[in-house]
């Protein structure tokens, strides 16, 4: 059995706690002579997933999912949130205490416009926001004649009498066999686009960025194997990792070389302050306004430029890409033995919520190579499934009764990849209409996994292939259509992304993405169907002019087929359909054959139009 730290599914924020939290914020901020403050979801290395001890949003509001950002004035308090996220910030936030707010458009910035003080001094930690957020937030509290000035101490933390300590796991090597080239020559071509540049250095502060560059992993990050730390890398290849030496064994040691020096993460600071003259790259979107404020006092010359590890990093090499498609196979075995059970044991009415996510989490549990799982479970039924991004409680828990839909999102950790997959199952006879939108959701994945497309096209390009049938029938999905995946790394990873504001960022071969086209009907199921995917090199179409990238499948799990409405797929989308499953069978049998799951997965990959392969 895999032991890593099993899923809580305690109550965790919730309107209690702005209540509990939010005078004793007010009374750090009189104290500090200040008039408001403005309190962001991330934390010092612009994590999305955060180390308990870095959950100020959710301390002080309640509200506790992985996107949002509130200020807190003397006579008013606002929490934001984006469409993800609307039903979760009302169950979440007392709204007689905070108004909820969208945190797309206007934002904290129009807010701050329109409701801060003219002479209030609003105070914000350098540490936890980018200089260009930063730049947005200060035109909007300008416009209102308020000033925003930065904090030394933090007034949350100073508040927080019970805070967590920070996260010390220990730095692990991940060898050359899962990452397909050694951190010398990442570092030798790193330093190298840091030259081009024009910069004699760059610092290196997002966690991912790090472990990819050294080829460290760590767990300071729930679902991560990410270290928190930070670099500076100079343009001949050689460079200084800051962390705290107690992760540090002499395994690590030895991997990183004589071209890597190791210092103190306290001492990033000072590390900072010695590039004084120099020109230093770094990126606007990643590291902290503190960190472009520190250089500028130190006289370094600031060069704005992206991380120069993130395209590498997302652009996975051929060791990568067959590491990731044998995560998946693997993976799959756990979860077609899940779904064998979700169409036989858990039909019965008896199950709940939390006992699906124990049980799926059991099956990945026996795959010796799991690490953990790459986020918590999203396991939701009926009106819980309506929610996209929807955490299990003692509280929401809810029976898995026939008559509605069970959405499960869920992944897993290996060495050599990271999973992400979600599935939707009917809980007895589903109605005509969650078939309809099931295969209408199915229809727009299937159009974004035969996309082809050239050299240059972005994922924004490509998004509405997965919305338009849904677009046809007067629906929609509040939430991207895919995020890129990292390689035993975050679930979530950029700069590519497949959505309506999607990056500019070109899709490049070799990148991951998921593709996850949803519909959710608010207080009654939801529906998703994700796969992951990646780019494959630009090749001729016969008859054709262009070569085209497209799409290679890398999730394999059987798509229910009681949700599907044969009759609304086109040829195209019917062969599809039936290849996958082929797909499926193929991969995936010799994990269970000879079993009550092998016979259920042979029963469930059966095309449903064409001949039995």
């Amino acid at each position: 059995m895999t032991h890593y730290r099993p899923q809580s599914f305690e109550v965790k924020g919730g309107p209690q706690w702005g209540r509990d939290h939010l005078p004793l914020l007010r009374a750090k901020l009189a104290e500090a002579g200040l008039d408001g403050f403005l309190i962001p979801h991330e934390d010092e290395y612009n994590n999305e997933y955060l180390p308990d001890c870095a959950e100020r949003l959710a301390w002080a509001t309640g509200f506790t999912g992985s996107a949002g950002a509130a200020v807190v004035l003397t006579d008013r308090a606002a929490v934001f949130v984006d469409g993800r996220y609307t039903v979760q910030g009302r169950e979440q936030v007392d709204q007689s205490l905070f108004s909820l707010e969208d945190l797309t458009g206007a934002g904290v910035s129009g807010w701050l416009a329109k409701n801060a003080v003219a002479g209030s001094r609003i105070g914000y930690d350098a540490r936890l926001h980018s200089p260009d957020a930063l730049d947005r937030l200060k035109q909007g509290a300008k416009k209102a004649g308020a000033e925003l000035v930065p904090v030394e101490i933090n007034p949350i933390d100073a508040a927080w009498e019970d805070r967590p300590a920070p996260p010390a796991a220990m730095l692990q090597p991940h060898p050359s066999q899962f990452t397909g080239e050694d951190h010398a020559a990442k570092r030798t071509r790193i330093g190298e686009a840091v030259a081009e540049d024009g910069a004699d250095a760059a610092a290196i502060t997002a966690p991912a960025s790090i472990a990819w560059l050294f080829n460290l992993r760590g767990g300071d990050v729930m679902r991560s194997p990410l270290p928190l730390g930070a670099a500076i890398i100079r343009k001949d290849g050689t460079a200084t990792l800051f962390v705290n030496p107690e992760k540090v064994t002499d395994e690590v040691r030895s991997h990183l070389g004589n071209e890597v020096a190791l210092r103190r993460e306290s001492e990033f600071e000072a590390g900072l302050n010695e590039l004084s003259g120099s020109k230093v790259s770094v990126d606007p979107s990643s590291a902290s306004a503190w960190v472009f404020d520190t250089l500028h006092a130190a006289d370094a010359e600031i060069v704005r430029r992206r991380d120069p590890v993130a395209l590498p990093k997302a652009m996975k090499n051929e060791v990568e890409l067959k590491g990731a498609a044998a995560a998946h196979v693997r993976d799959g075995g756990a979860l077609v033995r899940f779904l064998h059970w979700l169409d036989t044991v858990a039909q019965s009415g008896e199950v709940d919520e939390i006992t699906a996510a124990q049980k799926l989490a059991a099956f990945r549990g026996e795959i010796a190579e799991l690490r953990d799982i790459s986020f918590d479970t999203i396991s939701g039924f009926g009106a819980n499934g309506a929610l996209p991004h929807y955490r299990v409680s003692e509280a929401s828990n809810l029976m898995l009764s026939p008559g509605s839909l069970y959405l499960v999102d869920s992944g897993g950790q290996y060495p050599d990849g990271t999973t992400d997959v979600t599935r939707t199952v009917p809980i007895g006879e589903p109605t005509a209409e969650m078939r309809e939108r099931f295969t209408l959701v199915l229809k727009g994945h299937i159009q974004l996994a035969l996309a082809r497309f050239p050299d240059g096209t972005n994922g924004g390009q490509l998004d509405v292939l997965a919305r338009l049938p849904l677009y046809m029938a007067g629906l929609d999905y509040g939430h991207g259509t895919g995020h890129g995946v990292g390689s035993f790394l975050g679930v979530h990873e950029g700069p590519q992304r497949i959505a309506k504001a999607g990056s500019d960022e070109p899709l490049k071969p070799g990148m991951i993405c998921s593709n996850e086209p949803g519909y959710y009907k608010e207080g009654e199921y939801g529906i998703r169907i994700e796969n992951l995917i990646y780019v494959t090199e630009p090749a001729k179409i016969e008859g054709g002019e262009i070569e085209m990238m497209g799409f290679e499948n890398l999730t394999w799990a059987p798509i229910h087929k009681a949700l599907i409405d044969v009759s609304m797929l086109t040829p195209q989308e019917c062969a599809w359909l039936d290849d996958y499953h082929a797909g499926v069978r193929e991969h995936i049998l010799p994990l269970v054959d000879g079993t009550p799951v092998g016979e259920w997965l042979i029963r469930a990959c059966d095309p449903v139009c064409g001949a039995t392969p």
